[in-house]
């Protein structure tokens, strides 16, 4: 059995995030004994408002689109960019 580094005390989660983009989990954790966590099936995204200019006949489809889906034109544009992007 590998024996595991410790993993050390962070100052902040900038700190943190910019170890683990630097450093392989499974010299510090046993993935093997990982249980899957607990489901927050309500939680909410952290959301960003954001300003973006589209053309006006661009906005008029997406709206004819998203009323067709009987969702909000701009959940329709986040789900353009997420399938897109986001996976």
């Amino acid at each position: 059995m590998k024996k595991l580094k410790r993993i050390p005390k962070f100052k902040s989660e900038k700190e943190e995030r910019e170890f683990w983009q630097t450093h392989d989990s499974t010299e510090y954790v046993d993935w093997s004994k990982a249980k899957r966590g607990i489901l927050f099936p309500n939680l909410r995204l952290t959301t960003k408002p954001i300003t973006i200019r589209l053309p006006a006949g661009l906005i008029d489809r997406v709206k004819i689109e998203a009323h067709k889906m009987d969702i909000p034109y701009q959940a329709l544009i986040k789900k353009y960019i997420y399938d897109s992007i986001g996976k």
